[in-house]
């Protein structure tokens, strides 16, 4: 499990199962200098991919989703908390895998197979701002924000240091806003953590993406004239046609010659 810290009061922490402090003192795992942590503030006994948080005073400040903790409780990805002051949220970290080459079918002159890495399941297309043209993979856990450190750095005043975070899933893409200060929108309407859809627009602030599965075309209406139709194919004529039609000619041209010859031999 990860700690970020959407105003930058630290950098993300990620943990590792086992127990650690937080608080002010130099000896904590996780220091934080800021108003109202006290020198051991509380400590966080991790396990997989939930931690048991749990005082280290009862007077010390601390809420899970706005509600003060008071005894030991569960933490999860997803959940807010609060140190004081300090927000932070809880996000999985999902021990990913490197992208498996595919295997082109197209061969080289020499024989080699050329070898290309796997598209990524989705994509957001810059449509506005900043990032206008410009097209970002989403990785498995992306963050989006100001920080350089950021998997999508927008350099924007409007945009928090750590404004949000993208997640993969089986149904589309899950956006989870970190406290931002101008908000997360999907298709104009602001929201805290909701799906994302192939072709939805996202929006940090006044940024505007496009969220695209690689390889598939936006339905777009199109005018123009239908394409002509094709002509019937003409039949072939019959074979041996005008052959029999020159000797039906012929023929009638003998019955006459014929008829002449008997009229003039007195026949009728």
């Amino acid at each position: 499990m990860k700690l970020l810290f959407p105003n930058g009061e630290h950098a993300p922490v990620e943990f590792e199962p086992g127990r650690a402090m937080l608080g002010s003192g130099n000896d904590c795992q996780v220091v934080l200098l800021a108003p109202g942590i006290a020198l051991h503030h509380c400590q966080l006994d991790v396990k997989g991919y939930t931690a048991m948080l749990s005082l280290a005073n009862p007077e010390n400040p601390v809420t899970v989703n706005g509600k003060a903790v008071e005894e030991p409780v569960e933490v999860k990805p997803g959940d807010l908390i609060t140190f004081a002051e300090v927000r932070c949220r809880i996000v999985a970290v999902e021990k990913g895998q490197s992208p498996v080459p595919q295997r082109d079918v197209s061969v080289d002159d020499d024989g080699a197979t050329k070898v290309r890495m796997a598209l990524p399941k989705f994509v957001l297309r810059g449509v506005s701002g900043e990032t206008f043209g410009r097209v970002f993979p989403i990785g498995q856990t992306t963050i989006v924000g100001r920080q350089s450190e950021c998997e999508i750095h927008i350099p924007s005043e409007g945009i928090s240091r750590r404004h949000a975070e993208l997640r993969v899933t089986a149904d589309g893409i899950m956006v989870e806003d970190l406290g931002s200060a101008n908000g997360t929108y999907i298709n104009d309407r602001r929201v805290t953590r909701e799906m994302l859809k192939s072709g939805d627009e996202l929006r940090f602030d006044t940024v505007r993406f496009l969220l695209l599965a690689p390889g598939q075309e936006r339905a777009t209406a199109q005018g123009g004239a239908p394409a002509p139709a094709t002509p019937a194919p003409v039949a072939p004529a019959a074979k041996g046609g005008n052959k029999g039609l020159l000797w039906g000619m012929v023929g009638i041209a003998i019955i006459a010659v014929a008829a002449v010859g008997a009229k003039l031999a007195g026949l009728f």
